[in-house]
């Protein structure tokens, strides 16, 4: 994975590019998700940073701006719950499907090489240049189906 260094001086040259400032409150947000290796909502990443960093004030505001910068750069990725809004992640992990639990919310990433190959196959028998792709695969998680029992 890209060093953090290196992903910061790429995040300065971003703000930039679209006209914005380099502050604090922007880096600690990038910061954050580098550090963390799960999926958190605007509201998740806000509470979280106030925790860790109590005597610095951070905008939801800012938070939102800040992460459809990264996400429109392909710096992070998002998974969309409808109104539930989105949950975002580093997006230089490697490539990785998701497994979303309607219960309890917990995602659980996964990769799986025959599901890759099919997804090469379908395009081609398209005729479609695949460019991307994301899987979502929503169900109950184990944990869930036990309490249920």
């Amino acid at each position: 994975m890209i060093s953090y260094n290196k992903l910061l001086e790429n995040f300065k040259y971003l703000l930039k590019e679209n006209g914005l400032k380099f502050t604090s409150q922007r880096e600690l947000i990038l910061k954050f998700l580098y550090e963390h290796d799960e999926h958190f909502t605007p509201e998740e990443i806000n509470d979280r940073l106030k925790h860790i960093y109590p005597n610095i004030t951070i905008g939801i505001a800012t938070i939102y701006r800040t992460l459809t910068l990264l996400e429109d750069a392909g710096v992070i990725t998002s998974i969309s719950f409808g109104a539930q809004g989105k949950r975002y992640e580093l997006g230089l992990k490697k490539h990785h499907d998701h497994l979303v639990c309607i219960k309890c919310g917990k995602i659980f990433e996964f990769f799986d090489e025959i599901i890759e190959e099919r997804q090469k196959v379908i395009a081609q028998k398209f005729q479609f240049k695949m460019t991307d792709h994301s899987m979502k695969l929503i169900g109950i998680c184990s944990e869930c189906q036990k309490s249920e029992s």
